[in-house]
């Protein structure tokens, strides 16, 4: 169950920026499609219920395995308000992507895909084949106004969600606040302590001196030299961090702040990167482990109080305990790059499509009418809090102040909140905002707030839009990456731990510029500039 939790908090998290991968198929500007004909009598545009006569559609999803989708309030609720009920075909999340690939390939559509982690590459696919319909026409003919109103206030949301054949085939989860792309770093505040350490490390070279000061002054106090200054899982967790010392915003692809694109391992920054890991593992400050542990065994060390600056989406998942400020978030680092240091913020949207409406739908404009609902103040609490007084109340309605209410049976309150909201442990449609947790901030969420204000939103900027490639240019970068991510990724390990000397870097650079390196930054250029020059 705490995985679950986990995987409720960090989902948004895990947008990861490979899905900028994303193929185009054939233009079809005429938008038509099986459903194009359906009617769209006694759906109102306004109020509820949404259909005059109650209608029973198919919904696919993947399920947290925490409760029965046909006994949750929330879903319940949208039942009673709207007039139309779902039938649910569910998949483990484990197993979802299969299922989903299975269903596509077998014809035997759904009605609607809800949190169905759609990727660029399925929505054209499947959009320019007319099995999923595009929902341009429903936003804009009035059917989805939350929807139309997010979309005529951030226009660059529309259009990272529009293909090159002008359709929006599918629709993101959208959260303006969120700030973490990937969960960030964190100092262990029982070693700062040890240490009297009262400023946290500013520079390369200070968190350099900082790292083996905890090496060499034994901060957990135990008369071991046990302590471990930095730890990783293959450099995953930490790479897009640290990569920021160096003023790159993206493992992958990024574009800087200019809008020139840049392929990140053939980067000059990416051997600063390279250089300053290889001198901590030389050094041994940073785990020996690294390319061999798994994240539980990371966690261990973390449990016995060894590690002092490690990867987590909160420090006590780490390093146990309540949730309190003790634990700073680390302060990216000054390196010699000029412009240093940089943060890939999260770029507001979801990189997937988490809902979109098949051709088998036989009321499309209900259907939007129905999931618009989820893009608005009222619809999104529902799905994030469940209904007013199982969890939560308003102690003030009209400025949408709430407050928690205990949570039945002594659970905890997310786990319980799973039992009310589909809504958990996987992305699903929606918004979030700041409005939304109106008076249910805990201390420490404000203390998170404060930290992020302070140390990653001056300096954070999206790594990449949302961009479609064209189907040859997909073809091309998928072929490629697979051979590029191999040898990058081989070739990081090698220079990090010293079995390839830096001195070997032009032949490196060289190597990947050999096997396309500039041809990826070009192609996403291409793609760049496209997304760029739309209106």
């Amino acid at each position: 169950m705490k995985n679950l939790r986990k995987a409720s908090s960090i989902i948004l998290c895990l947008t990861l920026s490979a899905t900028m991968l994303a193929a185009c198929g054939s233009k079809d500007d005429s938008g038509s499609s099986s459903s194009g004909s359906a009617s769209a009598e006694g759906v109102k545009k306004e109020g509820f219920p949404i259909v005059d006569k109650p209608i029973t559609l198919k919904m696919m999803s993947q399920d947290a395995g925490v409760a029965d989708w046909n006994q949750m309030p929330v879903l319940q609720e949208m039942e009673k308000l709207t007039g139309i009920k779902f039938t649910y075909q569910l998949a483990p999340i484990d197993s979802f992507a299969t299922k989903k690939n299975l269903v596509f390939a077998s014809g035997d559509l759904p009605d609607v895909f809800y949190g169905a982690d759609l990727k660029p590459a399925d929505q054209v696919t499947y959009g320019s084949q007319g099995v999923l319909i595009p929902l341009e026409k429903y936003i804009d003919e009035g059917y989805a106004p939350n929807i139309k109103k997010i979309f005529d206030e951030h226009p660059d949301i529309r259009k990272s969600f529009t293909t090159p054949d002008g359709h929006i085939y599918a629709l993101p989860n959208i959260d303006l606040s969120a700030v973490w792309y990937r969960s960030p770093m964190w100092y262990n505040g029982k070693f700062l302590k040890a240490l009297n350490v009262t400023e946290l490390p500013k520079t390369t070279d200070e968190l350099y001196t900082f790292l083996k000061r905890v090496k060499d002054e034994d901060p957990n106090g135990n008369g071991k030299a046990d302590e471990i200054p930095l730890t990783s899982v293959k450099l995953d967790d930490l790479r897009m961090y640290f990569l920021g010392f160096w003023g790159i915003y993206d493992e992958k692809v990024y574009s800087d702040k200019d809008g020139k694109v840049h392929y990140t391992p053939q980067e000059e920054g990416y051997k600063g990167y390279l250089t300053f890991l290889n001198r901590l593992w030389k050094d041994n400050l940073l785990d020996h482990e690294t390319f061999s542990q798994t994240p539980e065994q990371k966690k261990a060390k973390g449990q016995k109080n060894q590690i002092a600056l490690f990867n987590d989406y909160y420090p006590y998942f780490t390093l146990g305990g309540e949730p309190s400020g003790d634990n700073p978030l680390m302060t990216p680092v000054k390196s010699e790059v000029a412009g240093s240091p940089v943060y890939g913020k999260h770029p507001g949207i979801s990189a997937n499509g988490t809902f979109a409406i098949t051709s088998k739908d036989p009321a499309p404009e209900a259907t939007m009418r129905w999931i618009d609902y989820q893009y608005g103040y009222d619809g999104a609490t529902l799905f994030a809090q469940g209904p007013e007084n199982l969890l939560w109340k308003y102690t003030n309605k009209e400025t949408h102040e709430k407050e928690w209410l205990p949570v039945p049976g002594g659970k905890e309150r997310d786990e319980y909140r799973g039992t009310l909201t589909p809504n958990y442990g996987i992305l699903t449609p929606g918004m979030s905002s700041s409005e939304l947790t109106k008076g249910l901030k805990t201390d420490f969420d404000t203390w998170l707030d404060k930290e992020n204000a302070e140390k990653l939103t001056p300096i954070g900027k999206a790594p990449f839009p949302n961009v479609y490639l064209t189907n040859e240019e997909q073809s091309e970068a998928t072929s490629l990456f697979s051979d590029l991510d191999t040898y990058v990724q081989q070739m990081e390990a090698k220079f990090v731990t010293g079995q390839e000397p830096l001195s070997n870097w032009d032949n490196y650079v060289a190597q990947l510029k050999k096997m396309g390196g500039d041809r990826i930054a070009e192609l996403y250029q291409g793609a760049y500039d496209r997304w760029n020059s739309e209106k």
